[in-house]
Protein backbone atom coordinates (compact mmCIF):
# COMPACT_ATOMS: atom_id res chain seq x y z
CA UNK A 1 0.00 0.00 0.00
CA UNK A 2 1.03 3.65 0.13
CA UNK A 3 4.33 4.29 1.94
CA UNK A 4 2.81 6.32 4.76
CA UNK A 5 -0.79 6.14 5.94
CA UNK A 6 -2.68 9.41 6.09
CA UNK A 7 -4.62 10.69 9.06
CA UNK A 8 -8.12 11.53 7.87
CA UNK A 9 -9.53 14.64 9.51
CA UNK A 10 -13.18 15.12 8.61
CA UNK A 11 -14.62 18.59 9.23
CA UNK A 12 -17.45 18.65 11.73
CA UNK A 13 -20.79 19.01 9.93
CA UNK A 14 -22.56 22.32 10.32
CA UNK A 15 -26.23 22.41 11.17
CA UNK A 16 -28.58 22.34 8.14
CA UNK A 17 -30.27 25.48 9.47
CA UNK A 18 -27.02 27.49 9.19
CA UNK A 19 -26.15 26.09 5.75
CA UNK A 20 -29.62 26.92 4.45
CA UNK A 21 -28.84 30.61 4.94
CA UNK A 22 -26.22 30.51 2.17
CA UNK A 23 -28.11 31.70 -0.93
CA UNK A 24 -27.88 30.20 -4.40
CA UNK A 25 -25.86 27.17 -3.40
CA UNK A 26 -26.35 23.64 -2.17
CA UNK A 27 -25.38 22.27 1.21
CA UNK A 28 -22.09 20.71 0.03
CA UNK A 29 -20.67 23.98 -1.34
CA UNK A 30 -21.98 25.87 1.69
CA UNK A 31 -20.28 23.38 4.01
CA UNK A 32 -16.97 23.69 2.14
CA UNK A 33 -17.06 27.48 2.41
CA UNK A 34 -18.01 27.33 6.08
CA UNK A 35 -15.11 24.96 6.78
CA UNK A 36 -12.71 27.43 5.16
CA UNK A 37 -13.65 30.31 7.37
CA UNK A 38 -16.44 31.93 5.39
CA UNK A 39 -18.90 31.61 8.23
CA UNK A 40 -21.38 34.21 6.99
CA UNK A 41 -23.22 34.18 3.66
CA UNK A 42 -21.80 37.63 2.86
CA UNK A 43 -18.19 36.48 3.34
CA UNK A 44 -18.86 33.40 1.23
CA UNK A 45 -20.39 35.36 -1.63
CA UNK A 46 -17.58 37.92 -1.63
CA UNK A 47 -15.03 35.11 -1.86
CA UNK A 48 -16.83 33.38 -4.73
CA UNK A 49 -17.22 36.61 -6.68
CA UNK A 50 -13.69 37.98 -6.15
CA UNK A 51 -13.29 40.45 -8.98
CA UNK A 52 -9.93 41.51 -10.38
CA UNK A 53 -11.36 44.91 -11.20
CA UNK A 54 -11.39 45.62 -7.46
CA UNK A 55 -7.61 45.56 -7.53
CA UNK A 56 -7.14 47.48 -10.78
CA UNK A 57 -9.35 50.41 -9.86
CA UNK A 58 -8.46 53.47 -11.95
CA UNK A 59 -9.36 55.75 -9.04
CA UNK A 60 -6.82 54.14 -6.72
CA UNK A 61 -9.54 53.24 -4.22
CA UNK A 62 -8.70 49.67 -3.22
CA UNK A 63 -5.37 47.85 -2.85
CA UNK A 64 -3.55 50.90 -4.13
CA UNK A 65 0.04 49.90 -5.08
CA UNK A 66 1.32 53.16 -3.61
CA UNK A 67 0.39 51.80 -0.18
CA UNK A 68 3.42 49.52 -0.39
CA UNK A 69 6.43 50.86 1.43
CA UNK A 70 9.04 52.53 -0.84
CA UNK A 71 6.75 52.38 -3.89
CA UNK A 72 6.82 56.14 -4.48
CA UNK A 73 10.62 56.20 -4.20
CA UNK A 74 10.92 53.30 -6.66
CA UNK A 75 8.56 54.86 -9.19
CA UNK A 76 10.35 58.20 -9.03
CA UNK A 77 13.78 56.61 -9.59
CA UNK A 78 12.57 54.47 -12.47
CA UNK A 79 10.83 57.45 -14.07
CA UNK A 80 14.08 59.38 -13.82
CA UNK A 81 16.00 56.54 -15.46
CA UNK A 82 13.49 56.39 -18.30
CA UNK A 83 13.69 60.15 -18.83
CA UNK A 84 17.51 60.12 -18.90
CA UNK A 85 17.71 56.95 -21.03
CA UNK A 86 19.77 55.22 -18.36
CA UNK A 87 20.32 51.53 -18.87
CA UNK A 88 18.21 49.39 -16.52
CA UNK A 89 18.74 45.74 -15.65
CA UNK A 90 15.82 43.61 -14.46
CA UNK A 91 17.43 40.90 -12.34
CA UNK A 92 15.17 37.86 -11.93
CA UNK A 93 15.09 34.32 -10.64
CA UNK A 94 15.20 31.08 -12.61
CA UNK A 95 11.86 29.57 -11.57
CA UNK A 96 8.44 30.20 -13.12
CA UNK A 97 7.67 33.01 -10.66
CA UNK A 98 10.98 34.69 -11.44
CA UNK A 99 10.72 34.23 -15.20
CA UNK A 100 7.19 35.63 -15.37
CA UNK A 101 8.26 38.50 -13.10
CA UNK A 102 11.19 39.31 -15.36
CA UNK A 103 9.08 39.13 -18.50
CA UNK A 104 6.40 41.35 -16.97
CA UNK A 105 8.81 44.03 -15.74
CA UNK A 106 10.77 44.21 -18.99
CA UNK A 107 7.53 44.41 -20.97
CA UNK A 108 6.27 47.32 -18.88
CA UNK A 109 9.53 49.23 -18.90
CA UNK A 110 9.87 48.77 -22.65
CA UNK A 111 6.34 50.11 -23.17
CA UNK A 112 7.28 53.15 -21.10
CA UNK A 113 10.32 53.85 -23.28
CA UNK A 114 13.06 52.52 -21.00
CA UNK A 115 16.42 51.16 -22.07
CA UNK A 116 16.17 47.81 -20.35
CA UNK A 117 17.67 44.32 -20.43
CA UNK A 118 16.73 41.13 -18.55
CA UNK A 119 19.21 39.17 -16.49
CA UNK A 120 18.47 35.79 -14.93
CA UNK A 121 21.42 34.05 -13.24
CA UNK A 122 22.42 30.51 -14.09
CA UNK A 123 21.36 28.09 -11.37
CA UNK A 124 24.67 26.18 -11.32
CA UNK A 125 27.19 28.91 -12.12
CA UNK A 126 25.72 31.67 -9.95
CA UNK A 127 22.99 30.25 -7.75
CA UNK A 128 19.90 31.96 -6.39
CA UNK A 129 19.69 35.69 -5.71
CA UNK A 130 21.84 38.68 -6.44
CA UNK A 131 25.40 37.96 -7.49
CA UNK A 132 28.12 40.50 -6.73
CA UNK A 133 30.20 39.63 -9.80
CA UNK A 134 27.22 40.26 -12.06
CA UNK A 135 26.48 43.58 -10.36
CA UNK A 136 30.07 44.75 -10.77
CA UNK A 137 29.96 43.76 -14.43
CA UNK A 138 26.77 45.77 -14.91
CA UNK A 139 28.45 48.82 -13.37
CA UNK A 140 31.45 48.50 -15.71
CA UNK A 141 29.05 48.32 -18.66
CA UNK A 142 27.43 51.61 -17.70
CA UNK A 143 24.27 50.33 -16.02
CA UNK A 144 22.83 52.81 -13.51
CA UNK A 145 19.79 51.01 -12.11
CA UNK A 146 19.08 47.38 -11.18
CA UNK A 147 15.55 46.20 -10.34
CA UNK A 148 15.28 42.78 -8.75
CA UNK A 149 12.16 40.66 -9.16
CA UNK A 150 11.39 37.62 -6.99
CA UNK A 151 14.78 37.89 -5.26
CA UNK A 152 17.05 40.18 -3.30
CA UNK A 153 15.45 40.45 0.14
CA UNK A 154 18.27 38.38 1.69
CA UNK A 155 21.09 39.82 -0.48
CA UNK A 156 22.43 42.28 2.10
CA UNK A 157 26.12 42.02 1.19
CA UNK A 158 25.48 41.92 -2.54
CA UNK A 159 23.40 45.11 -2.41
CA UNK A 160 26.27 46.82 -0.58
CA UNK A 161 28.68 45.66 -3.28
CA UNK A 162 26.39 47.08 -5.94
CA UNK A 163 26.03 50.39 -4.13
CA UNK A 164 29.84 50.63 -3.79
CA UNK A 165 29.98 50.26 -7.58
CA UNK A 166 27.58 53.25 -7.94
CA UNK A 167 24.53 51.19 -8.81
CA UNK A 168 21.08 52.16 -7.61
CA UNK A 169 19.21 48.98 -6.64
CA UNK A 170 15.47 48.53 -6.21
CA UNK A 171 14.54 45.23 -4.57
CA UNK A 172 11.12 43.73 -5.27
CA UNK A 173 10.55 40.40 -3.56
CA UNK A 174 8.01 38.37 -1.60
CA UNK A 175 10.21 35.98 0.34
CA UNK A 176 10.48 35.94 4.11
CA UNK A 177 12.29 38.93 5.62
CA UNK A 178 15.65 38.09 7.18
CA UNK A 179 17.34 39.52 10.26
CA UNK A 180 18.58 42.45 8.19
CA UNK A 181 16.92 44.19 5.24
CA UNK A 182 19.23 45.22 2.37
CA UNK A 183 19.98 48.94 2.31
CA UNK A 184 18.77 49.34 -1.26
CA UNK A 185 17.38 52.54 -2.76
CA UNK A 186 13.93 51.00 -2.33
CA UNK A 187 12.74 47.67 -0.93
CA UNK A 188 9.29 46.62 -2.11
CA UNK A 189 8.15 43.63 -0.12
CA UNK A 190 4.72 43.64 1.59
CA UNK A 191 6.09 41.36 4.33
CA UNK A 192 8.02 44.25 5.88
CA UNK A 193 6.64 45.01 9.33
CA UNK A 194 6.15 48.71 8.60
CA UNK A 195 4.49 48.16 5.22
CA UNK A 196 0.81 49.15 5.27
CA UNK A 197 -0.25 47.24 2.17
CA UNK A 198 -3.16 44.92 3.14
CA UNK A 199 -1.93 41.81 1.28
CA UNK A 200 1.44 40.34 2.28
CA UNK A 201 1.14 36.96 0.52
CA UNK A 202 1.55 37.98 -3.12
CA UNK A 203 3.88 35.90 -5.27
CA UNK A 204 7.04 37.52 -6.63
CA UNK A 205 5.20 38.23 -9.88
CA UNK A 206 2.37 39.78 -7.85
CA UNK A 207 4.81 42.21 -6.23
CA UNK A 208 6.35 42.99 -9.62
CA UNK A 209 2.85 43.58 -10.98
CA UNK A 210 2.14 46.10 -8.23
CA UNK A 211 5.25 48.06 -9.26
CA UNK A 212 4.17 47.82 -12.90
CA UNK A 213 0.69 49.00 -11.98
CA UNK A 214 2.16 51.96 -10.09
CA UNK A 215 4.37 52.90 -13.06
CA UNK A 216 1.46 52.76 -15.49
CA UNK A 217 -0.76 54.80 -13.17
CA UNK A 218 1.95 57.43 -12.79
CA UNK A 219 2.46 57.61 -16.56
CA UNK A 220 -1.28 58.13 -17.03
CA UNK A 221 -1.31 60.88 -14.39
CA UNK A 222 1.55 62.66 -16.15
CA UNK A 223 -0.65 62.87 -19.30
CA UNK A 224 2.03 61.35 -21.50
CA UNK A 225 1.37 59.92 -24.94
CA UNK A 226 -1.07 56.98 -24.83
CA UNK A 227 0.59 53.73 -23.77
CA UNK A 228 -0.43 50.68 -25.76
CA UNK A 229 0.13 48.38 -22.78
CA UNK A 230 -2.62 48.01 -20.16
CA UNK A 231 -2.32 46.40 -16.73
CA UNK A 232 -4.79 43.74 -17.89
CA UNK A 233 -2.31 42.63 -20.57
CA UNK A 234 0.05 41.47 -17.82
CA UNK A 235 -2.35 39.27 -15.89
CA UNK A 236 -1.61 36.10 -17.87
CA UNK A 237 1.95 36.28 -16.52
CA UNK A 238 0.68 37.08 -13.02
CA UNK A 239 -1.59 34.03 -13.01
CA UNK A 240 1.16 31.65 -14.14
CA UNK A 241 3.73 32.87 -11.64
CA UNK A 242 1.25 33.03 -8.77
CA UNK A 243 -0.06 29.49 -9.22
CA UNK A 244 3.33 27.96 -10.06
CA UNK A 245 4.90 29.46 -6.93
CA UNK A 246 2.09 28.15 -4.69
CA UNK A 247 0.94 31.56 -3.52
CA UNK A 248 -2.12 31.05 -1.30
CA UNK A 249 -5.39 31.05 -3.19
CA UNK A 250 -7.43 31.80 -0.08
CA UNK A 251 -6.23 35.39 -0.29
CA UNK A 252 -8.65 37.63 -2.13
CA UNK A 253 -6.13 39.53 -4.25
CA UNK A 254 -4.26 36.45 -5.43
CA UNK A 255 -7.55 34.78 -6.23
CA UNK A 256 -8.84 37.76 -8.15
CA UNK A 257 -5.66 38.24 -10.14
CA UNK A 258 -5.46 34.55 -11.06
CA UNK A 259 -9.14 34.42 -12.00
CA UNK A 260 -8.76 37.35 -14.41
CA UNK A 261 -5.39 36.07 -15.57
CA UNK A 262 -6.95 32.75 -16.54
CA UNK A 263 -9.40 34.61 -18.75
CA UNK A 264 -6.44 36.22 -20.53
CA UNK A 265 -4.55 32.92 -20.79
CA UNK A 266 -7.57 31.22 -22.34
CA UNK A 267 -7.54 33.77 -25.14
CA UNK A 268 -3.93 32.69 -25.82
CA UNK A 269 -3.00 36.03 -27.36
CA UNK A 270 0.60 35.81 -26.13
CA UNK A 271 2.47 33.61 -28.67
CA UNK A 272 4.55 31.95 -25.96
CA UNK A 273 1.51 30.89 -24.00
CA UNK A 274 -0.25 29.60 -27.11
CA UNK A 275 2.83 27.53 -27.96
CA UNK A 276 3.06 26.17 -24.41
CA UNK A 277 -0.58 25.14 -24.53
CA UNK A 278 -0.04 23.43 -27.88
CA UNK A 279 2.92 21.31 -26.71
CA UNK A 280 1.11 20.54 -23.44
CA UNK A 281 -2.02 19.33 -25.23
CA UNK A 282 -4.21 21.87 -23.41
CA UNK A 283 -6.84 23.63 -25.52
CA UNK A 284 -7.22 27.42 -25.23
CA UNK A 285 -10.51 28.08 -23.52
CA UNK A 286 -10.15 25.12 -21.14
CA UNK A 287 -7.16 26.26 -19.06
CA UNK A 288 -7.56 26.07 -15.27
CA UNK A 289 -5.25 26.78 -12.36
CA UNK A 290 -4.55 23.04 -12.29
CA UNK A 291 -3.25 23.21 -15.87
CA UNK A 292 -0.85 25.95 -14.79
CA UNK A 293 0.35 23.87 -11.86
CA UNK A 294 0.81 20.61 -13.74
CA UNK A 295 1.43 21.62 -17.38
CA UNK A 296 2.60 25.19 -17.95
CA UNK A 297 4.56 25.82 -14.76
CA UNK A 298 6.73 22.67 -14.90
CA UNK A 299 7.72 23.34 -18.50
CA UNK A 300 8.73 26.92 -17.70
CA UNK A 301 10.65 25.69 -14.66
CA UNK A 302 12.45 23.03 -16.71
CA UNK A 303 14.52 25.68 -18.49
CA UNK A 304 16.17 26.99 -15.34
CA UNK A 305 16.46 23.54 -13.80
CA UNK A 306 18.52 21.96 -16.58
CA UNK A 307 19.79 24.77 -18.84
CA UNK A 308 19.12 28.51 -18.86
CA UNK A 309 15.93 30.19 -17.68
CA UNK A 310 16.41 32.64 -20.54
CA UNK A 311 14.89 30.00 -22.83
CA UNK A 312 11.61 30.40 -20.95
CA UNK A 313 11.99 34.18 -20.83
CA UNK A 314 12.47 34.31 -24.61
CA UNK A 315 9.42 32.09 -25.05
CA UNK A 316 7.16 34.39 -23.03
CA UNK A 317 8.62 37.55 -24.58
CA UNK A 318 8.61 36.73 -28.29
CA UNK A 319 5.89 38.07 -30.57
CA UNK A 320 6.56 35.41 -33.21
CA UNK A 321 4.54 32.19 -32.81
CA UNK A 322 7.01 30.11 -34.88
CA UNK A 323 9.86 31.16 -32.61
CA UNK A 324 7.66 30.47 -29.59
CA UNK A 325 6.76 26.98 -30.82
CA UNK A 326 10.42 26.08 -31.31
CA UNK A 327 11.22 27.25 -27.78
CA UNK A 328 8.17 25.47 -26.33
CA UNK A 329 9.27 22.21 -27.95
CA UNK A 330 12.70 22.71 -26.41
CA UNK A 331 11.06 23.13 -23.00
CA UNK A 332 9.00 20.00 -23.61
CA UNK A 333 12.19 17.96 -24.14
CA UNK A 334 13.81 19.48 -21.06
CA UNK A 335 10.74 18.67 -18.99
CA UNK A 336 10.83 15.01 -20.01
CA UNK A 337 14.53 14.88 -19.13
CA UNK A 338 13.76 16.55 -15.81
CA UNK A 339 11.15 13.90 -15.01
CA UNK A 340 13.60 11.08 -15.74
CA UNK A 341 16.39 12.62 -13.64
CA UNK A 342 14.01 13.27 -10.76
CA UNK A 343 12.75 9.69 -10.71
CA UNK A 344 16.30 8.28 -10.71
CA UNK A 345 17.45 10.58 -7.91
CA UNK A 346 14.34 9.86 -5.88
CA UNK A 347 14.95 6.11 -6.12
CA UNK A 348 18.54 6.58 -4.98
CA UNK A 349 17.56 8.58 -1.91
CA UNK A 350 14.65 6.25 -1.14
CA UNK A 351 17.05 3.30 -0.97
CA UNK A 352 19.18 5.20 1.53
CA UNK A 353 16.12 6.16 3.59
CA UNK A 354 14.97 2.55 3.86
CA UNK A 355 18.42 1.57 5.16
CA UNK A 356 18.37 4.28 7.83
CA UNK A 357 15.06 3.20 9.41
CA UNK A 358 14.96 6.45 11.35
CA UNK A 359 12.35 9.14 11.95
CA UNK A 360 14.93 11.94 11.76
CA UNK A 361 14.82 14.61 9.03
CA UNK A 362 16.22 13.43 5.72
CA UNK A 363 19.50 15.16 4.88
CA UNK A 364 21.14 13.62 1.82
CA UNK A 365 24.19 14.95 0.00
CA UNK A 366 25.45 13.79 -3.38
CA UNK A 367 27.74 15.11 -6.10
CA UNK A 368 25.72 13.21 -8.72
CA UNK A 369 22.51 15.23 -8.61
CA UNK A 370 21.74 18.08 -10.98
CA UNK A 371 21.16 21.30 -9.08
CA UNK A 372 17.87 21.85 -10.87
CA UNK A 373 16.17 18.73 -9.53
CA UNK A 374 17.13 18.68 -5.86
CA UNK A 375 14.08 20.74 -4.87
CA UNK A 376 11.76 18.38 -6.70
CA UNK A 377 13.34 15.34 -5.07
CA UNK A 378 13.10 16.97 -1.64
CA UNK A 379 9.45 17.81 -2.21
CA UNK A 380 8.49 14.32 -3.28
CA UNK A 381 10.31 12.67 -0.38
CA UNK A 382 8.71 15.07 2.10
CA UNK A 383 5.31 14.06 0.73
CA UNK A 384 6.23 10.37 0.85
CA UNK A 385 7.72 10.24 4.35
CA UNK A 386 6.19 13.34 5.98
CA UNK A 387 9.56 14.50 7.25
CA UNK A 388 11.64 17.63 6.59
CA UNK A 389 13.95 16.86 3.68
CA UNK A 390 17.18 18.52 2.56
CA UNK A 391 18.78 17.40 -0.68
CA UNK A 392 22.26 18.80 -1.21
CA UNK A 393 24.20 19.07 -4.45
CA UNK A 394 27.85 18.81 -3.39
CA UNK A 395 30.36 21.09 -5.10
CA UNK A 396 34.14 21.37 -4.81
CA UNK A 397 34.21 23.86 -1.93
CA UNK A 398 30.57 24.85 -1.49
CA UNK A 399 27.32 22.92 -1.73
CA UNK A 400 23.82 24.08 -2.53
CA UNK A 401 20.69 22.56 -1.08
CA UNK A 402 16.94 22.67 -1.47
CA UNK A 403 14.74 22.10 1.55
CA UNK A 404 11.11 21.08 1.87
CA UNK A 405 9.32 20.74 5.15
CA UNK A 406 6.07 19.85 6.89
CA UNK A 407 3.65 22.23 8.63
CA UNK A 408 5.06 21.34 12.05
CA UNK A 409 8.59 22.61 11.20
CA UNK A 410 9.44 26.06 9.78
CA UNK A 411 12.54 25.31 7.74
CA UNK A 412 13.48 28.93 7.03
CA UNK A 413 13.29 29.78 10.74
CA UNK A 414 15.56 26.80 11.40
CA UNK A 415 18.05 28.01 8.80
CA UNK A 416 18.00 31.47 10.38
CA UNK A 417 19.27 29.80 13.55
CA UNK A 418 22.10 28.24 11.52
CA UNK A 419 23.05 31.46 9.71
CA UNK A 420 26.59 31.45 11.12
CA UNK A 421 27.24 28.19 9.24
CA UNK A 422 25.74 29.29 5.91
CA UNK A 423 26.95 31.40 3.00
CA UNK A 424 23.39 32.42 2.15
CA UNK A 425 19.87 31.15 2.65
CA UNK A 426 16.23 32.12 2.25
CA UNK A 427 12.74 30.93 1.43
CA UNK A 428 9.41 30.22 3.06
CA UNK A 429 8.21 28.18 6.04
CA UNK A 430 7.99 24.92 4.07
CA UNK A 431 10.38 25.56 1.16
CA UNK A 432 13.85 27.06 1.31
CA UNK A 433 17.36 26.87 -0.07
CA UNK A 434 20.88 27.53 1.11
CA UNK A 435 24.55 27.53 0.17
CA UNK A 436 27.06 26.14 2.65
CA UNK A 437 30.84 25.75 2.73
CA UNK A 438 31.64 22.04 2.64
CA UNK A 439 33.68 22.29 5.83
CA UNK A 440 30.52 23.37 7.68
CA UNK A 441 28.25 20.56 6.47
CA UNK A 442 28.77 18.21 9.48
CA UNK A 443 28.07 21.00 12.00
CA UNK A 444 25.06 22.20 10.00
CA UNK A 445 23.61 18.71 9.81
CA UNK A 446 24.01 18.20 13.56
CA UNK A 447 22.40 21.54 14.39
CA UNK A 448 19.43 20.99 12.06
CA UNK A 449 18.90 17.52 13.48
CA UNK A 450 18.84 18.98 16.99
CA UNK A 451 16.42 21.75 16.03
CA UNK A 452 14.10 19.28 14.33
CA UNK A 453 14.21 16.84 17.24
CA UNK A 454 13.39 19.61 19.72
CA UNK A 455 10.50 20.82 17.58
CA UNK A 456 8.99 17.54 16.39
CA UNK A 457 9.53 15.15 19.29
CA UNK A 458 6.29 13.51 20.37
CA UNK A 459 4.20 14.87 17.48
CA UNK A 460 2.11 12.75 15.12
CA UNK A 461 3.86 13.41 11.81
CA UNK A 462 1.57 11.40 9.59
CA UNK A 463 0.36 13.56 6.70
CA UNK A 464 -3.08 14.97 7.34
CA UNK A 465 -5.81 14.55 4.76
CA UNK A 466 -8.39 17.23 5.43
CA UNK A 467 -11.86 16.18 4.27
CA UNK A 468 -14.46 18.87 3.77
CA UNK A 469 -17.67 16.89 3.91
CA UNK A 470 -19.05 13.35 3.77
CA UNK A 471 -21.40 12.86 0.83
CA UNK A 472 -23.70 9.95 0.02
CA UNK A 473 -22.98 8.18 -3.25
CA UNK A 474 -26.39 9.04 -4.70
CA UNK A 475 -25.64 12.77 -4.31
CA UNK A 476 -22.62 12.64 -6.65
CA UNK A 477 -23.77 14.27 -9.88
CA UNK A 478 -22.54 16.43 -12.72
CA UNK A 479 -24.54 19.28 -11.18
CA UNK A 480 -22.44 19.00 -8.01
CA UNK A 481 -19.25 19.15 -10.07
CA UNK A 482 -20.48 22.35 -11.67
CA UNK A 483 -21.43 23.89 -8.34
CA UNK A 484 -18.06 23.11 -6.77
CA UNK A 485 -16.35 24.68 -9.80
CA UNK A 486 -17.45 28.04 -8.39
CA UNK A 487 -14.51 27.68 -5.99
CA UNK A 488 -12.08 28.09 -8.89
CA UNK A 489 -9.34 29.11 -9.11
CA UNK A 490 -8.21 26.59 -6.54
CA UNK A 491 -4.66 26.08 -5.37
CA UNK A 492 -2.43 26.34 -2.34
CA UNK A 493 -4.44 27.00 0.85
CA UNK A 494 -7.64 26.75 -1.19
CA UNK A 495 -7.49 23.32 -2.73
CA UNK A 496 -10.25 21.62 -4.64
CA UNK A 497 -12.60 20.25 -1.97
CA UNK A 498 -12.01 16.73 -0.75
CA UNK A 499 -15.20 14.73 -0.26
CA UNK A 500 -15.67 11.36 1.43
CA UNK A 501 -18.08 8.53 0.76
CA UNK A 502 -18.26 5.49 3.02
CA UNK A 503 -18.80 1.78 2.50
CA UNK A 504 -18.64 1.52 -1.30
CA UNK A 505 -18.48 -1.93 -2.86
CA UNK A 506 -15.57 -2.50 -5.27
CA UNK A 507 -16.74 -3.99 -8.56
CA UNK A 508 -13.43 -3.82 -10.45
CA UNK A 509 -9.86 -3.07 -9.43
CA UNK A 510 -6.77 -2.83 -11.66
CA UNK A 511 -3.55 -0.89 -12.10
CA UNK A 512 -2.91 1.53 -14.94
CA UNK A 513 0.04 3.56 -16.14
CA UNK A 514 3.34 2.55 -17.67
CA UNK A 515 4.65 0.97 -14.46
CA UNK A 516 1.32 0.15 -12.84
CA UNK A 517 1.66 2.83 -10.17
CA UNK A 518 -1.92 4.07 -10.49
CA UNK A 519 -5.20 2.50 -9.41
CA UNK A 520 -8.40 2.28 -11.45
CA UNK A 521 -11.65 1.29 -9.71
CA UNK A 522 -15.28 0.80 -10.56
CA UNK A 523 -17.52 1.31 -7.52
CA UNK A 524 -21.13 0.23 -7.07
CA UNK A 525 -24.03 2.64 -6.40
CA UNK A 526 -27.45 1.30 -5.51
CA UNK A 527 -29.93 2.04 -8.30
CA UNK A 528 -27.42 4.22 -10.22
CA UNK A 529 -24.61 3.63 -12.73
CA UNK A 530 -21.28 2.56 -11.16
CA UNK A 531 -18.71 5.23 -10.34
CA UNK A 532 -15.30 5.33 -12.01
CA UNK A 533 -12.33 6.25 -9.81
CA UNK A 534 -8.66 6.91 -10.49
CA UNK A 535 -6.01 6.91 -7.75
CA UNK A 536 -2.63 8.27 -8.81
CA UNK A 537 0.17 6.57 -6.90
CA UNK A 538 -2.24 4.16 -5.20
CA UNK A 539 -1.51 1.11 -7.37
CA UNK A 540 -0.14 -0.94 -4.45
CA UNK A 541 -3.69 -1.31 -3.12
CA UNK A 542 -4.70 -3.63 -5.96
CA UNK A 543 -3.09 -6.69 -4.32
CA UNK A 544 -4.97 -6.18 -1.06
CA UNK A 545 -8.19 -4.56 -2.14
CA UNK A 546 -11.02 -4.93 0.43
CA UNK A 547 -14.49 -5.76 -0.81
CA UNK A 548 -15.82 -2.50 0.65
CA UNK A 549 -13.90 0.73 1.10
CA UNK A 550 -14.20 4.31 2.28
CA UNK A 551 -12.91 6.79 -0.30
CA UNK A 552 -11.61 10.36 -0.03
CA UNK A 553 -11.63 12.10 -3.40
CA UNK A 554 -12.07 15.18 -5.52
CA UNK A 555 -15.11 15.02 -7.77
CA UNK A 556 -14.49 15.77 -11.44
CA UNK A 557 -15.67 15.18 -14.97
CA UNK A 558 -13.47 12.93 -17.07
CA UNK A 559 -13.36 13.64 -20.81
CA UNK A 560 -12.15 10.89 -23.13
CA UNK A 561 -12.74 10.55 -26.85
CA UNK A 562 -15.48 13.14 -26.71
CA UNK A 563 -17.33 11.42 -23.86
CA UNK A 564 -17.86 12.98 -20.43
CA UNK A 565 -18.37 10.95 -17.29
CA UNK A 566 -18.32 11.45 -13.55
CA UNK A 567 -15.04 10.42 -11.91
CA UNK A 568 -13.60 10.26 -8.40
CA UNK A 569 -9.99 11.47 -8.27
CA UNK A 570 -8.94 9.44 -5.24
CA UNK A 571 -6.81 11.13 -2.60
CA UNK A 572 -6.78 8.07 -0.34
CA UNK A 573 -8.74 4.91 0.43
CA UNK A 574 -9.17 2.71 3.49
CA UNK A 575 -11.09 -0.46 4.38
CA UNK A 576 -14.70 0.40 5.18
CA UNK A 577 -15.23 1.25 8.83
CA UNK A 578 -11.49 1.53 9.56
CA UNK A 579 -11.43 4.91 11.30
Amino acid sequence: MSTLSKRWVIASPTSPEILSRYPNMGSVLAQVLYNRGFTTPIDAEEFLSADAESFLDSNNRLFNPFQIKDMIRAVERISQAIKKHEQIIVYGDFDADGVTSTTLMVQVLTALGAVVKPYIPHRVDEGYGLNSEALLRFAREGVKLVITVDCGIRSVAEVEDGKDAQLDIIVTDHHTIGPEIPKALAVINPKQEDCKYPEDMLAGVGVAFKLADALLRRAKEMHKAPIKLQTEDLLDLVAIGTVADLAPMNRSENRALVRRGLEIINKANRPGIRALLDVSGVKPGTVTAMNIGFSLGPRINAAGRLESAMIAYNLLSTEDYNVALRLAEQLQKLNVERQDLTRAAQEKVRGWVEEQRSDAPLIFASGDFRAGIVGLVAGRLTEEYSRPTIIMEVGETESRASCRSIPQFDITHALDQCADLLVRHGGHAQAAGFTVANMNIPALKAKLMKLADDSLSGQDLRPILEIDVEVEARALTEKLVYELSRLEPTGYHSASPVLMTSNLRVLESRTVGKEGHHLKLKLARAGQPPLDAIGFGLGDWVDNMPERIDVAYQLEMNEWNGNRSLQLNLQDIRPAGNT
